[in-house]
């Protein structure tokens, strides 16, 4: 990965921009299509949370009801409120099913509206090929699937978690301050002494646990980064196991993982001794706010001025408010990851952005009926030229093959064709005609092999008889029965039938241009020479440009370009 083009969110925060950003990610949900259901369930699930912080309150009142209904020994008071508190309890049991069920609906719907957003702005200009090919940015795969679901349930609950908490403590502060009095120190009377203790506990705790986990962030950044790595690692050997297998490369194999690994452990690691840090100054934070209400308000109690009730009230609401000043103690792991979401998230979004963008270094555009390629310059990242104001042109009907040594730029020169080569200048005119590139390795999509053979078009867009064709001339026809089989084709299939699966969906488009890249490496002469014949025979009139070597393929191409030296030079094929 190209470190340096990485986009790193925590320096967007120092110029005072993530929050702006995480904003502009997150609000256009809510403007959406689905604003109507959005927002109903999040006033849902807003009132939920309210009524809950309200029988929090219901029940800090029933604490001194009930403690006092002790101290008397008032045996009817005492199962009257068994009796009341049980039957809010079971009201309130019934709310916390439906807000988190609510609550999982809207994550859920918003993390869907996301991922078909972003699916759609990965596959657009051609980001997914650019983003990988030039290292802008790792794992894409985890971006979309596992940090949009952190995204989305990480921001949910502790924005909601949030607002509770507001209204809890406002809730509640009102109630301890009423409660808890006054007291005198060094002849100063402080009115709602227990409010002012509860935030002040709250602040130091605040502030002592930002010290301490702060490096939580950067390490679950890293984290994420680390395991989308191994995993990545490991789908490369389940893709390329036969030829690991005839290498005999297992030990290799083992080393990289092993090194991918030992990233993960390092860095967990790391995590752990910095959570055990944090663990234990905020266990002994919460171990000790148990006690400091009693000991605080001790006194008032001793000397008579409340009684027993009044003392637990004081307890549940300074409880109450201590723990909502403490929101960001209790959460700040969750704050961490999802600080490190975000970040890969932004990451993600500012390499798309720049992609789209940059503005072409080769303007290739779709004019007129010939191939027109105009002082043509292709370069590699590192400066070199593969190619130097290189002109041709390729008239409507002419079967064209594109030759030179190996590295010369032959496969570049397509792939300028494909709008995919990022570094160059000059000019190239595709005509407007139905075209199709053929690469040297097939993509065929995991799925029915009807599906596979019509891609990019959908399984159902020929007529079957017609799928039996193009499998027969292109001597596939063992698989006229397996039509309709579900598969991983690319394992399933050799190299060659790959290839000659490839010559049938070229058959089945029937494109008017086709672009080939070493088309027919994997096949024998035999193969090759039947296919190609083929395409001449059954579409008419088809204008071929063909990178090759073999000098089997000249009868096929009565026109030769060769590469030599960064230029082009036409040649004339005799057969």
């Amino acid at each position: 990965m190209n470190q340096n083009a990485e986009y790193c969110a925590v320096n967007d925060a120092v110029r005072g921009q993530f929050f702006r950003k995480v904003w502009a990610m997150t609000t256009p949900y809510w403007r959406s299509e689905e604003k109507g259901k959005a927002w109903t369930l999040l006033i849902a699930v807003i009132a939920l949370s309210l009524f809950s912080v309200a029988i929090s309150v219901w029940i800090n009142s029933w604490y001194k009801d009930f403690y006092n209904a002790l101290q008397k020994k008032d045996e009817a008071a005492f199962w009257q409120l068994i009796v009341y508190f049980c039957g809010i309890a079971a009201v309130a049991i019934l709310g916390a099913v439906y807000r988190l069920y609510l609550t999982q609906m809207l994550t859920i719907r918003w993390r869907a509206w996301l991922t078909e957003k972003h699916f759609a702005r990965w596959l657009s200009h051609k980001n997914y090929y650019q983003l990988e090919q030039g290292g802008y940015t790792d794992n894409p795969d985890q971006r979309i699937s596992e940090d949009l679901n952190k995204f989305t349930s990480n921001t949910l609950g502790l924005g909601l978690g949030l607002i509770r908490n507001i209204v809890s403590l406002v809730s509640f502060s009102i109630i301890l301050w009423g409660v808890s009095g006054s007291i005198e120190v060094f002849g100063f009377t402080i009115p709602g002494y227990m409010f002012w203790c509860a935030l002040v506990y709250a602040a130091v705790a605040s502030w002592l646990t930002h010290l301490i986990g702060r490096r939580l962030i950067g390490l679950n950044n890293n984290q994420q980064r680390f395991e989308a790595d191994l995993r990545f690692s490991m789908v490369r050997v389940r893709e390329n196991a036969e030829s690991i297998a005839l290498y005999n490369g297992e030990p290799n194999e083992n080393r990289r993982l092993s090194s991918r690994f030992g990233r993960v452990w390092h860095n967990y690691w790391d995590i752990m001794k910095v959570s055990k840090r944090l663990t234990f100054f905020t266990s002994g934070y919460e171990q000790i706010a148990v006690i400091f209400p009693f000991m605080v308000a001790a006194p008032r109690y001793f000397t008579g001025k409340i009684q027993l009730g009044e003392l637990m009230q004081i307890n549940s609401a300074f409880a109450n408010v201590q723990d909502n000043f403490s929101w960001f103690i209790t959460a700040y792991q969750d704050l961490a990851e999802w600080r490190a979401t975000c970040d890969r998230l932004l990451s993600f979004r500012q390499a798309m952005t720049d992609n789209e963008e940059r503005a072409p270094a080769i303007d290739v555009q779709n004019h007129g009926s010939a191939l027109k390629v105009h002082n043509l310059g292709l370069d590699l990242a590192d400066g070199r030229h593969l190619l130097t104001n290189a002109d041709m042109t390729v008239e409507e009907g002419e079967r064209v093959m594109l030759s030179g040594r190996s590295g010369s730029g032959k496969s570049t020169l397509l792939r300028a064709m494909g709008h995919l080569w990022p570094a160059g200048h000059g000019s190239i005119r595709l005509p407007t005609a139905r075209y199709l590139f053929l690469p040297q390795k097939p993509y065929l999509p995991i799925g029915t092999l009807r599906e596979a053979l019509s891609y990019p078009q959908p399984g159902d867009t020929y007529p079957h008889e017609r799928y039996v064709h193009v499998l027969e001339t292109c001597r596939l026809p063992h698989l006229v029965s397996r039509l309709d089989e579900a598969n991983h084709w690319q394992r399933m299939l050799s190299p060659g039938e790959q290839q000659r699966l490839a010559f049938a969906r070229a058959l089945l488009y029937a494109p008017q241009w086709l672009y080939m890249d070493e088309a027919t490496s994997a096949m024998d002469e035999e193969d090759e020479a039947s296919l190609y014949q083929a395409l001449i025979d059954e579409i008419p009139g088809l204008s071929i440009v063909s990178v090759g070597h073999r000098s089997s393929l000249k009868r096929f191409h009565p026109r030769h370009v060769r590469i030599e030296n960064g230029h082009l030079v036409d040649q004339t094929v005799t057969a």
